[in-house]
């Protein structure tokens, strides 16, 4: 790597004289001599190709070069000052990353104003979601790979606060053949039939179902046995099949909100008590205190997750 031969007093002195309007104002705001501001100028011009500064009389006037040079010495100082607060921030306990394992149950926009705060409070805190699906929540936690995590299920050693129920309900494409008014009957049920849609119904179906985000796979959530079935990564891709009219599937009701309201899903009448509820806890380390980050990060998605319903979403 090459050395840079201009130090960062020289950038400096130059940005000083810029803003400041003369050598004796940039040696004030400095806190420098004014022979030691001219020293570094007079460098600076010998060290480049051409010079940034040249009199005009007593007065400093910036070169095209310099004015192109000017700004780039202007970021180049921002960034170094910017790295000396990333040390001290470290030094006192600030996260340089935090990790957020966010199970497929909750859409990414209804935390969205929380990561936004996070990065206003603390702008130089990296942030990372993993979007789990079933254990890959958990073992995100167990395996220390998130810092904090919304999910259905808290491990041991780890304490998770009630934050929010999802309801998980079937829907299809309004076409699909489960809403149609003749269809096939259970055989065990034909002398009393159910009414609305069967389970049995369903199993002759194509389903589409999440699959298992943790590398062990263990778990196999909401599927009927249907001998069809389409595995997607992310509920997103689920909605596009069922928006195809190529399946049905138990999607979480905040996902399908805007397409039941426009009418490009509808929900299957299904019989009995379809609807299945998932508690879904913010969980975090029992033994571990949070940094100043993390912890603004929790009480923010605490706020988040607790609303009824999003503000907006976009």
């Amino acid at each position: 790597m090459k050395t840079p031969r201009i130090s960062l007093e020289q950038w400096a002195s130059f940005k000083a004289v810029v803003d400041e309007g003369s050598f004796a104002l940039a040696a004030e705001a400095l806190n420098k001599s004014q022979s030691s501001i001219s020293y570094a100028i007079a460098r600076l011009n010998e060290q480049l190709p051409r010079p940034v500064l040249t009199l005009e009389g007593r007065k400093a006037v910036m070169t095209e070069e310099g004015k192109v040079l000017y700004r780039r010495a202007a970021c180049l100082l921002q960034q170094a000052e910017e790295t000396e607060d990333v040390a001290q921030q470290l030094a006192q306990g600030l996260e340089a990353e935090v990790t957020l394992a966010l199970d497929n149950l909750i859409d990414i926009r209804r935390i969205i104003p929380s990561l936004s705060r996070l990065s206003e409070q603390y702008p130089l805190t990296r942030i990372r979601v993993l979007e789990t699906a079933l254990s890959g929540t958990e073992e995100a936690l167990l395996e220390r790979k998130a810092d904090l995590a919304i999910g259905p299920t808290v491990p041991v050693g780890f304490s998770g606060e009630p934050v929010r129920q999802i309801r998980m309900i079937p829907v299809a494409h309004p076409e699909h053949p489960l809403f149609q008014t003749t269809r096939p009957q259970d055989p065990r049920h034909l002398s009393s039939p159910t009414k609305g849609v069967s389970e049995w119904e369903m199993r002759l179906h194509r389903q589409v179902v999440l699959a298992d985000s943790g590398q062990r796979r263990t778990r196999d959530s909401g599927w009927l046995g249907s001998e069809q079935r389409w595995t997607v990564n992310h509920f997103s891709s689920s909605l596009k099949v069922l928006r195809a009219g190529l399946a049905f599937g138990f999607l979480p009701e905040d996902w399908v909100e805007d397409d039941l309201r426009s009418g490009g899903l509808r929900r299957l009448p299904v019989g009995g008590d379809s609807d299945r509820l998932i508690q879904l806890y913010l969980i975090r380390p029992a033994a571990e205190t949070l940094g100043p980050a993390t912890s603004l990060l929790a009480a923010t998605l605490r706020e988040c997750l607790s609303r009824a319903a999003p503000a907006q979403l976009p």
